[in-house]
């Protein structure tokens, strides 16, 4: 996966993913329009798909609302890539099939706008310059979910 990185820093909540105004819009493609809208109100001018969201300590948290990675996932993210996530967001975007990577040294390691390469089999992340941040692997049965493009779809194939 090679993309666009857009940093964003920690305690990044669901209300500044999309904020609960938008609530009442449950398809991807109305709620892309508004996503990061509470942070960013650009995001999604700039925003192209295949592009990453990097983000610091805690992202994600804040109320258990799926829309905010369903936001995310209508815009085109690829992947985020945050320090550490919010426990429920974290679950509700693999059940949804937006791939998150936890990768401690995240916010460091890059600037926004930095092009990235990420490698899930090798679980590693670099820069243009070939420098190479090392995260820790989804666990097989995650990447069948999100190679399934979520949970629903997935179960559906496994017991089929």
């Amino acid at each position: 996966m090679k993309g666009k990185a857009w940093k964003y820093g920690d305690n990044i909540d669901t209300d500044l993913i999309i904020p609960g105004r938008y609530l009442v819009l449950t398809e991807k493609e109305e709620l892309r329009k508004h996503a990061m809208e509470g942070i960013d109100p650009k995001f999604n001018e700039k925003v192209s798909p295949g592009d990453f969201i990097v983000g610091g300590k805690n992202f994600g948290c804040g109320s258990s609302r799926e829309h905010a990675p369903l936001a995310l996932q209508g815009s085109g993210i690829n992947c985020i890539i945050a320090e550490s996530f919010a426990r429920i967001f974290y679950r509700n975007s693999i059940n949804l099939g937006l791939q998150l990577i936890e990768a401690p040294g995240i916010s460091n390691f890059i600037e926004n706008g930095t092009e990235i390469t990420i490698n899930r089999k090798n679980g590693t992340i670099t820069r243009p310059d070939g420098e190479i941040l090392n995260f820790k692997k989804t666990p097989q049965f995650m990447l069948e979910i999100l190679d399934n493009g979520g949970l629903i779809t997935y179960l559906r194939e496994k017991y089929r």
